[in-house]
């Protein structure tokens, strides 16, 4: 049902494959837009917008260890290191 496409990247103009397997992907999960960028491009965007993101000091509320959120933490809401947060999201 679906043919790799060549396209080219808006970022960099350098041509990249958008494979039958992603068309399928973005299919199954409702994106009607091509891909603009090569998976270079996609990946240099995304590692410097995280560069650019706002850290704040916080304290899991489970095991009391000191870590870094992407959020403001606020008093009324529980903030879990990220090991915390991936078992309680496993248990959930």
């Amino acid at each position: 049902m679906y043919e790799d496409k060549i396209l080219v990247c808006k970022e960099c103009g350098n041509e990249f494959v958008f494979t039958a397997g992603e068309q399928e992907f973005y299919a199954q999960h409702g994106f009607e837009n091509e891909p603009q960028r090569c998976k270079a491009c996609r990946d240099k965007r995304k590692s410097e917008s995280r560069a650019n993101r706002v850290m704040y000091d916080a304290v899991c509320a489970n095991c009391g260890k000191e870590c870094k959120v992407p959020f403001q933490p606020r008093e009324d809401r529980p903030v879990y290191c990220s090991e915390c947060f991936a078992q309680l999201k496993e248990n959930a």
